[in-house]
């Protein structure tokens, strides 16, 4: 069996002006296994979105390769979607339509059956049948990013990433989105690697947690094993000293090894 995701000495330099160069990520090497939940997390400034977006091909690595399959990543892919803070869902289309359309897009094969069926499967697996035919302008900023994931999932991803997902939302319905995103994981056994700044959505979420080293120049510095069983219940967990001794260990790299004083 070759390997599933990997990143080999991955590089990314950005031009600057004047001939000036800025090295974003340097020499990231990284294994990621099939149905893992991966967390990046590091400062602002770490090459978290860099990574994510080489990944996803919508960014081109300057040196080094990612492979997925052992076939090297040169552009996006259905087999890779992306979920961003700002779900970036078409302000025209009911909440249907906008997952109907990447449906269409991936899977023209389909019978209208058919694509009417995995349509309403994706929306029920948010929970949004109530919500199908309604607009983005007339749903709340969670249930918009319950829309973007059910979208990216519709086109059967072997890798979702997701870049911050739940940043921009209140601590209840994070933790609403948090439950779900653990729930359709479990369903439908993809890979998913999320960026955060959130220490507790890292341990939550991730069967590892891949810490950054500060930019310019970041790189892996530290992973992060996290031994806790699925399903899991944050309330359980806050008394998990597994738990306990993840957050502390990402809280020490974070705050002790690479604190940085802009923040």
């Amino acid at each position: 069996m070759g390997k599933f995701l990997s990143l080999e000495h991955v590089d990314k330099v950005f031009p600057l002006p004047g001939g000036k160069e800025y090295v974003a990520v340097r020499d990231v090497d990284l294994e990621i296994k099939k149905n893992e939940i991966i967390s990046i997390i590091g400062h602002s400034g770490c090459g978290k979105s860099t990574l994510l977006n080489m990944i996803a091909g919508l960014d081109l690595n300057t040196a080094g390769g990612i492979f997925l399959n052992n076939k090297e990543i040169g552009g996006p892919g259905p087999e890779r979607a992306v979920v961003f803070q700002n779900h970036s869902l078409l302000p025209w289309l009911t909440v249907y339509q906008n997952i109907e359309m990447a449906v269409k897009k991936v899977m023209p094969e389909l019978s209208k059956q058919e694509l009417g069926e995995r349509v309403m499967k994706f929306v029920s697996m948010v929970n949004l049948d109530h919500a199908k035919d309604k607009y983005p302008g007339e749903i709340s900023g969670g249930m918009k990013q319950r829309v973007g994931i059910a979208r990216a999932l519709s086109i059967k991803p072997e890798v979702l990433l997701m870049d911050e997902p739940f940043g921009a939302l209140d601590s209840l319905t994070r933790a609403n989105l948090q439950e779900h995103l653990m729930r359709i994981q479990e369903k439908v056994q993809n890979t998913v690697i999320i960026i955060t700044h959130d220490v507790d959505e890292a341990v939550l979420l991730s069967d590892r947690v891949i810490m950054m080293t500060n930019g310019p120049e970041a790189t892996v510095g530290e992973i992060l094993e996290v031994n806790l069983e699925r399903p899991r219940d944050r309330v359980a967990l806050q008394q998990d000293p597994e738990y306990v001794r993840c957050r502390e260990a990402i809280l020490s790299f974070l705050y002790e090894k690479f604190a940085k004083d802009d923040e």
